[in-house]
């Protein structure tokens, strides 16, 4: 059998690692399990390590440090993923979180977070895995997006913000990245049954801003019924692993029926068809 060793740890030859950002729960960690599932080595990387002593215990799993706000973290874990496995084939861009509510109720240091970690992050970790994919001349970048990259709700100007930006950079990069063998690829999924609507669902607003407080009570009132339809995680993974590994010249995934059904619609009607159905839903009127 032909082995190889690097720093002292044998590394079987064709296998495929991916880094995953954003690693410790959600479909970051569902995707690190799918992957380590089939054989995939996984740099599973996240802002606490400690938080994920399962992965960490699994073999050809690798749980180090990345915090996609500091760019020597990303550093640190690129060059760590590749001592270990000695080569990075795909990257998987999930580290994120949405900022909603009134923009007029928004700290200016929550509208710059949500752009730091939802769009400068992904570039910035992007840009420390393109030299060594660019050296091997292959490679996968997904960026998780969302519908919400391809419509919007009321009270998210900054998550949608962040959202359209990764559908459009993921768009151009795909022409930029083709002729260097490295493919770009959106993950577009609905609702998510995750941690999104706790830790990951950062909401301000102020009551004493009256005119807000419809549409923050009418929004706030339709996420129950639209997480009903949610999908897991792990069938988000399952989308992320078929994306890696299809070989198709396929840009978007879309990930559940809610997703199929309101890009559908996005799709089938004009803006003034399709804003005039979103306010009717939320209650929405001119002043």
């Amino acid at each position: 059998r032909l082995a190889f060793y690097i720093a002292g740890q044998e590394v079987e030859p064709m296998k495929q690692t991916i880094l995953i950002t954003g690693a410790s729960s959600g479909i970051g960690k569902a995707t690190a399990l799918r992957f380590q599932a089939a054989g995939w080595n996984v740099i599973a990387t996240m802002r606490t390590p400690t938080q994920a002593p399962d992965l960490a215990a699994l073999d050809n799993v690798l749980v180090t440090r990345l915090d996609v706000q500091d760019t020597a973290s990303i550093a640190s874990a690129v060059d760590a993923g590749l001592a270990r496995f000695g080569r990075i084939d795909a990257l998987l861009n999930n580290a994120g979180y949405g900022a909603y509510g009134p923009l007029e109720a928004t700290p200016l240091d929550k509208v710059r977070r949500q752009f730091d970690v939802n769009v400068i992050g992904l570039l910035a970790t992007t840009q420390a895995v393109l030299p060594h994919m660019r050296q091997q001349k292959s490679g996968v970048i997904l960026n998780v997006s969302s519908v919400g990259g391809r419509m919007t709700f009321p009270l998210g100007t900054l998550y949608h913000g962040t959202k359209f930006a990764v559908e459009g950079l993921s768009e151009s990069l795909h022409f930029e990245l083709l002729p260097l063998g490295v493919c770009v690829k959106l993950i577009e999924p609905g609702m998510v049954r995750t941690d999104f609507a706790g830790r990951s669902f950062d909401f301000s607003n102020d009551p004493a801003l009256t005119e807000y407080q419809p549409t923050v009570q009418a929004l706030l009132g339709a996420m129950g019924p639209m997480a009903e339809n949610a999908s897991s995680a792990e069938s988000v993974a399952d989308v992320i692993y078929q994306a890696a590994t299809d070989g198709a010249d396929q840009l978007r995934y879309e990930v559940g029926e809610d997703a199929h059904q309101l890009l559908a619609a996005r799709r089938s009607t004009d803006d003034a068809g399709f804003l005039g159905h979103m306010r009717a839903q939320f209650g929405i009127s001119g002043g």
